[in-house]
């Protein structure tokens, strides 16, 4: 298990810099479609009329129809660990899987487990610890550390988390800006849905917050569910606060201390899980705003291999503890239009748990017009995706690339198809 460097109180962060840097996450709604009475999600409302057929909308893939029960954790009774280092690869799955790229760009960096029930485990590498800035699949580590603090304010009641999450309502304040990922804003009294980035005023439960970070990707969620998560770590069993306490304590303690109270709150339950700094690890907020409150401690960087501990932790129930796992999977669950990866047609039938990331970054170049996903200086973009096939089939995938200048959502959806057809030949 890796040193943990985060007490469960303060140290010091230093602030990071940028050039022209855009960090995005494109939308890919999740939480199963059901789950409107478990979590109060509204949205979820509007997807159910949606499916059946009284509200316009665009239909889903079979995969995205699974109801709540039939999420669930597929290795909570598998001892298999990765170590990092030293972790024993499937010969013939890794044949196949380094067949892939010769004729890819050279960032590509991959790891694929195969965990169907009942078969032996199988792992694939490729370039598995080359670290990569994370982009929105750093909205993760937030998951965990909510989770997490939740645990602390309630250690063994399920039912008591999952009221806080429903029922405590955050206004949407100076944290959000600024961001201009949309997401879906429905209210059931009137019926009126509509996709827009979040504005002051705002106010979403915890899971509505939660879902919007993972699934809409936002960057406002991100900062503001990090935020709520401080303020658990700070307050204890006082929380929520007034807004009156909340404003006096991030005015009132020192910068230092509320970053390392930050970075312990997201970056502890990784350390956890055995999964190091090199391998996953969140710096600072995702708004410019939550930055200047908060300082971060440097660049978010990950890699593949951290990211598949995360998922394999996750499918372990280990992520705190498997109620905590288990709603972050179903918090993951693609429930509307696909994309990058997880957009390969052949995995329309597949239930895919999936979150997606980029950031790129431009600089002046003779000739070159910096355009969305498309750096000249950076060009990350990175998936991780659990896909569960209705003929019992499951693996998992993280992919980290760095293509500059172009946009590698196609060819990351060909690599998936690719994969799909590597994994349904080792059947």
């Amino acid at each position: 298990m890796a040193h943990n460097p985060y007490p469960a109180r303060p140290g010091l962060m230093a602030a990071g810099t940028a050039l022209l840097i855009f960090l995005s996450g494109a939308a890919a709604l999740a939480y199963p479609i059901d789950g409107f009475e478990q979590t109060g999600i509204r949205r979820l409302v509007h997807a159910q009329k949606v499916i059946d057929k009284t509200e316009k909308g665009t239909p889903l893939p079979p995969g995205a129809l699974l109801a709540t029960d039939q999420v669930q954790l597929r290795m909570r009774s598998t001892p298999f660990h990765l170590t990092g280092t030293s972790d024993p690869v499937d010969p013939v799955l890794q044949n196949k899987i380094t067949a892939l790229f010769p004729n890819l760009d050279e960032s590509y960096s991959l790891a694929v487990m195969d965990i169907t029930p009942g078969k032996a485990i199988k792992l694939a590498l490729w370039q598995p610890q080359r670290r990569f800035a994370l982009g929105s699949v750093g909205k993760l580590a937030i998951a965990a550390g909510l989770f997490t603090e939740l645990k602390t304010l309630f250690p063994d009641d399920f039912e008591k988390r999952r009221k806080m999450m429903k029922t405590r309502m955050v206004t949407a304040g100076p944290w959000i800006e600024t961001d201009h990922h949309n997401v879906p804003v429905y209210d059931p009294s009137t019926g009126r849905y509509e996709s827009r980035p979040i504005r002051q005023g705002d106010r979403f439960s915890l899971y509505e917050w939660a879902d919007h970070m993972i699934s809409a990707s936002a960057n406002a969620a991100a900062s503001t569910l990090w935020k709520e998560a401080v303020l658990m770590r700070r307050f204890g069993n006082a929380y929520p606060p007034s807004l009156e306490q909340e404003k006096a304590f991030f005015a009132s303690t020192p910068k230092s201390q509320l970053g390392d109270m930050a970075a312990a709150v997201v970056n502890g339950p990784l350390l956890a899980l055995g999964i190091t700094p090199q391998e996953f690890h969140l710096g600072s907020f995702f708004t410019a705003a939550g930055k200047r409150i908060i300082p971060g401690e440097g660049d978010s960087n990950g890699s593949p291999m951290g990211l598949m501990k995360y998922l394999l932790a996750m499918e372990q129930g280990l992520i705190c503890d498997p109620w905590s796992s288990l709603e972050i999977k179903r918090l993951m669950y693609s429930t509307a239009r696909r994309i990058r990866y997880a957009s390969s047609p052949v995995l329309g039938s597949a239930a895919v748990f999936f979150k997606s990331g980029s950031l790129y970054r431009c600089v002046a170049e003779p000739g070159f017009t910096c355009k969305k996903y498309m750096g000249n200086k950076d060009n990350y973009m990175n998936s991780v995706a659990i896909v569960e096939h209705p003929d019992g089939r499951i693996y998992m995938v993280a992919l980290m690339t760095n293509v500059l200048k172009k946009n590698s959502a196609v060819d990351h959806q060909t690599l998936a198809t690719r994969i799909e057809a590597i994994m349904k030949q080792g059947q």
